[in-house]
């Protein structure tokens, strides 16, 4: 399948993004399990925080507000093994699937927190994860990230993240995770075909343009 199919075939899976149906999830016994934790591993909020929004430094990503489809169908893929990672996967192996859904709601149902761009990064950069990110580099066979998160990058459904508003450093972890083949659990592939064609001044560009920005509409 060409790169162009890909990308229309995207188009059509966001009229159908539903995802997991994390419908049925109660926040407030996810409020319980984001606290306690599985009985084995580290409760959530010691990674995520309290109010849910990660921490750049360490690259735990915010979940606050993402998606409650989106967020259980990542646990669930966690716990299946089709997506790895050391951290998460001892941590929520205990949880069964009401469990996650109950997670999931909780999570999505807290107010997103305040992104604010890293002193560090120059215009230059943003400008160029801002043409990345809402333009693409279609010369390369780059699309913009808005056709598939939507517009604002604020995510499209369950199958599709918010990634406005992310942390830099975790959005760059996880397109180098798809460009080095450690992570498949997108449909079709569609992120490994975008990730491979990036190089690493790309990648940085468009996760510290990302992270710069609202994950809410103004």
């Amino acid at each position: 399948m060409t790169i162009l199919s890909q990308w229309i075939l995207a188009g059509a899976l966001i009229g159908l993004a539903t995802g997991v149906n994390a419908a049925g999830g109660d926040p407030e016994k996810g409020a319980q399990l984001a606290a306690q934790g599985d009985g084995t591993g580290a409760p959530c909020a010691a990674c995520h925080g309290a109010d849910g929004s990660g921490n750049n430094a360490a690259g735990f990503p915010r979940l606050a507000g993402l998606d409650s489809g989106y967020l259980a169908k990542q646990m669930l893929d966690y716990n299946a093994g089709k997506r790895i990672n050391p951290v998460m996967q001892p941590n929520i192996n205990n949880f069964d699937a009401q469990q996650i859904r109950d997670l999931a709601a909780y999570y999505a149902a807290m107010p997103v927190p305040q992104t604010s761009t890293p002193a560090t990064v120059s215009e230059d950069v943003l400008a160029l994860g801002e043409k990345l990110a809402n333009q693409g580099d279609w010369g390369n066979y780059i699309p913009p990230c808005s056709s598939c998160h939507g517009p604002g990058n604020r995510g499209v459904g369950a199958t599709f993240p918010a990634i406005a508003g992310q942390h830099p450093n975790y959005i760059r972890s996880q397109i180098n995770a798809w460009k080095n083949n450690q992570r498949n659990n997108d449909p079709n592939k569609l992120m490994t075909a975008v990730a491979e064609r990036l190089t690493d001044e790309q990648i940085d560009a468009v996760a510290a343009y990302l992270g710069s920005q609202s994950a809410t509409a103004e």
